[in-house]
């Protein structure tokens, strides 16, 4: 059985590393996408601090719907292109949002986030498996560090679900 140690880093990038080194004990032998997916959004939410959310959109044809996440209830359907969501998953690129109120295409799921994080969860073959998205109550919380960590994070994930 998994048990999440608690982490000892004091900077973000120590904080990024732990987490990822328990990010792959936890999904280490296990195939099932939604089980690793459950599990990743657990560890992630307890472990950071100064988030509201954060969770899984797998895309769905021409359109990303919300898998296992932890916080309030989500958006269900997002479309390619729209929101901060469906623009990761359209240009394949992480996005970083200091101001959600400032973005012109973000879609409020939950009006208590402030900044957000959005990471395209990509395969080895190139497809796209949907997006990690990550909230945050507090205004410019996620910064180079965060991308970074984020990614290296995904990057576990994906190890399984390439």
């Amino acid at each position: 059985m998994f048990e999440a140690a608690p982490i000892v880093a004091t900077d973000k990038p120590g904080l990024y590393a732990e987490l990822a080194q328990q990010a792959a004990g936890l999904l280490h032998g296990e195939k099932n996408l939604v089980a690793n997916a459950a599990n990743f959004a657990a560890l992630v939410f307890h472990a950071l601090p100064d988030i509201n959310w954060c969770g899984f959109y797998f895309l769905d044809g021409a359109e990303l719907v919300v898998g296992p996440f932890q916080g309030k209830p989500a958006c269900i359907r997002i479309a390619l292109g729209r929101g901060v969501c469906g623009i990761a998953a359209e240009r394949r690129t992480t996005q970083v949002v200091a101001d959600v109120n400032a973005h012109p295409n973000h879609i409020f799921c939950d009006g208590a986030s402030r900044s957000e994080i959005v990471v395209p969860l990509v395969r080895a073959d190139g497809t796209l498996l949907g997006v990690w998205d990550v909230d945050s109550p507090s205004l410019a919380r996620f910064d180079d560090d965060d991308r970074a960590g984020m990614e290296a994070l995904c990057a576990e994930f994906m190890q399984v679900h390439a």
